[in-house]
């Protein structure tokens, strides 16, 4: 069973022109993208190994043999005009990228993805040439999303959503955490899924204390919440969605938490919309907990963007300097950890639209089996 909806397309060659607009409006002459997820957003390349040079005149595509065809079709399929070079060993690849950036006086490193090594590389590569630190010019093209990017990470949750209904169930029928986890991969990958977004967190129990708890042998018992934080990948895109399930009747106490992380996760919601503060987001599900008492409890922020990589801009935290902008896509997913009780998440994948927010993860949150 695969959900294959319709997606919009993607413009993906109008990138280019938009990075060097805003390269040139910080006077930046050129930059050398060595992130594999920037490399992809700006030329639909989703192979391991490729590093991309922008000039005002020119784009420079570098990568090795085992991407040689690959490389030249996916480029032709989003409409990217690029010179493709083949590098087979690091020899070669200084070679070619050495030529091309000889002409330069400035040239733009990823600075928060380069590494010291790397940088002192390149500076023995590109002799002459001043590198200097870029920023994070393609994340903040990449933060706003184009119809065609929130068609698949729409799809993403639909497939997120479908896979965790059919499997729900099995929660209340003695499945381990890990059995559960591994039949949600399976489940999302059959409905067309290229990957899970990230490793699934299934918590039962006491483990539920634990925000990034590990899928264990321990079986789902009777009367316990089990925090369930999944997603999957569709086309590059990611979703991001937990719901936390009361098997059977759990105690008032419990239910107490959960009922207090609905309400905090439900004001957070409903505080996205364009031209609010991240921060803003973050107090108005904060509050929540805080006034209920487990302010102590709530440890980490209340969600993140989501696109190409699980975790991009914007932050939605109380140190966030954001202001959310129509075509954002974020997380909202408050939670209270109790050691040795267990705890509750709940997250929604949202889009911020001209006239709010629209949640794009569809499974109801008040679960009981």
């Amino acid at each position: 069973m695969t959900i294959a909806p319709a997606l919009a397309p993607m413009d993906v060659a109008g990138r280019l022109p938009r990075l060097r607009a805003l390269l040139e409006s910080r006077d930046l002459p050129a930059l050398l993208v060595t992130r594999l997820p920037n490399v992809r957003y700006l030329t639909g390349f989703t192979g391991s190994a490729a590093v991309l040079l922008v000039t005002p005149d020119d784009t420079l595509f570098v990568t090795d043999g085992r991407y040689r065809d690959r490389s030249a079709d996916e480029l032709a399929a989003a409409g990217v005009a690029a010179r493709i070079e083949i590098a087979a060993t690091p020899a070669s690849q200084q070679e070619i990228l050495g030529a091309a950036v000889g002409g330069l006086v400035r040239l733009g490193l990823e600075d928060q993805a380069v590494t010291w090594a790397q940088q002192r590389q390149f500076a023995e590569w590109f002799p002459g040439v001043d590198l200097d630190a870029a920023g994070t010019p393609v994340e903040e093209l990449r933060r706003v999303k184009d119809a065609g990017e929130v068609d698949r990470v729409r799809a993403a949750c639909a497939i997120a959503d479908d896979a965790f209904a059919e499997l729900l169930p099995r929660l209340a029928q003695g499945v381990t955490e890990r059995e559960f986890a591994v039949a949600l991969e399976f489940a999302m990958r059959a409905r067309g899924a290229e990957r899970n977004s990230f490793d699934p967190i299934i918590a039962a129990g006491p483990n539920g204390a634990k925000p990034h708890a590990v899928p264990t042998d321990r079986p789902v018992g009777a009367g316990e919440m089990v925090v369930c934080d999944f997603g999957c990948v569709v086309e590059g895109y990611c979703s991001d969605m937990t719901r936390t399930v009361l098997v059977g009747t759990v105690s008032d106490a419990a239910r107490e938490i959960f009922d207090v992380v609905l309400a905090s996760q439900r004001a957070g919601r409903d505080a996205v919309r364009a031209g609010v503060e991240c921060a803003e987001v973050d107090r108005a599900s904060r509050a929540v907990i805080d006034d209920a008492g487990f302010g102590d409890a709530f440890l980490h922020s209340t969600g993140h963007g989501v696109g190409l990589e699980i975790h991009e801009a914007p932050r939605v935290s109380s140190v966030a300097r954001d202001t959310l902008l129509v075509g954002d896509i974020v997380t909202v997913e408050p939670g209270v950890y109790l050691t040795g009780v267990g705890g509750v998440r709940i997250e929604d994948t949202v889009v911020v639209t001209e006239s709010g927010a629209e949640p794009l993860t569809r499974t109801p949150k008040d679960l009981v089996l």
